[in-house]
């Protein structure tokens, strides 16, 4: 058995993205892709995370790292594993971009040649969310790895702290997600981490829209004008540690640290405003929605058929 399998650990997860040029698809995606090639995989992935939680805490880094990394990966060229290729001498990669610095990775072996590390991050992202007690969904597979990982395109692709509604919701309709998915997949942040500098403007500049008991909670971990690059806060300051809704429950409460989930419950999009409330007082319609919109997010430019390539090794192009 094996493919290689990477389980990688960051930290911090924002909401946004561009638009980029959808890959035809000669081949669609299926649930039982693997039922007959390699039927273990989704039992061996989880057992394997199971192992990797036990060995190597802590928890707050491992899995929330490992579904922000399947959000960033569609950010730049669609599904395709690219955000896992490491950078060389001569080369640059996704990772190199300053907001995805904080990966590290390990691997392990399940049906080489097989099975895609782009279908591994997929089916991570749901095997991190049930963990937490979050939902579960049936996890469509057949992507394949993308031949491209471009520092360049990266940095202009990913998400950035200060952006309005209007611009989130641009983007995501840019590739085919709506409002309703923006605000449902943002609900992530619930296990969710981040740099002090991505929300340092916020509290030293006594931004009114953050509740100041929040502020005087992270200003000592995060001090002016020395900030501390490798910090991390939590986004829900509530309940960091399970999969839930309390993430809107605390934005209505106005704790949100980051500008880009602010918007959310107090932008100017009505849609957006009404389903933080919605989802802060039903969390049977968050868990509903929240996978649905992560199967929508699944299919985002992804290769299949004989576009891309099954890599050996989900670090290096074959």
């Amino acid at each position: 058995m094996g493919l290689l399998f990477m389980i990688i650990a960051f930290v911090f997860f924002s909401n946004y993205s561009l638009s980029f040029a959808n890959s035809s698809s000669s081949s669609p995606l299926s649930v039982g892709f693997y039922d007959k090639s390699c039927p273990q995989v989704e039992d061996v992935i989880h057992e394997e995370l199971v192992k990797k939680m036990s060995q190597r805490p802590p928890l707050n880094i491992t899995i929330p790292g490992t579904l922000r990394l399947f959000f960033h990966d569609y950010y730049v060229q669609g599904c395709d594993g690219s955000v896992l290729i490491t950078p060389t001498e001569d080369k640059d990669s996704e990772r190199n971009t300053p907001i995805n610095l904080s990966f590290a990775g390990d691997a392990f072996d399940i049906c080489p040649g097989v099975v895609s590390c782009s279908d591994i991050l997929a089916i991570l992202a749901v095997d991190v969310v049930h963990w937490w007690k979050g939902p579960h969904w049936e996890v469509e597979k057949g992507r394949r790895d993308g031949l491209v990982s471009n520092l360049t395109e990266a940095e202009l692709l990913m998400p950035k702290s200060n952006e309005s509604i209007t611009s989130l919701i641009r983007g995501f309709e840019s590739i085919g997600l709506s409002t309703v998915d923006l605000v449902t997949l943002s609900g992530a942040h619930t296990i969710g981490f981040t740099h002090c500098i991505e929300f340092a403007s916020r509290i030293f500049q006594k931004d009114t829209t953050l509740k100041v008991a929040v502020r005087e909670k992270v200003i000592s971990s995060c001090p002016f004008p020395k900030i501390d690059r490798n910090v991390a806060e939590a986004l829900d300051q509530d309940t960091e540690f399970l999969f839930d809704n309390k993430f809107y429950k605390s934005l209505r409460q106005r704790k949100g640290l980051l500008l880009t989930d602010n918007v959310l419950a107090f932008g100017e999009d009505e849609l957006s405003c009404k389903l933080v409330y919605r989802y802060s007082e039903d969390q049977a319609l968050f868990f509903q929605e929240f996978a649905k919109s992560m199967v929508k997010l699944g299919r985002v430019g992804v290769k299949t058929g004989k576009e891309g390539e099954i890599r050996r090794d989900c670090r290096k192009f074959n």
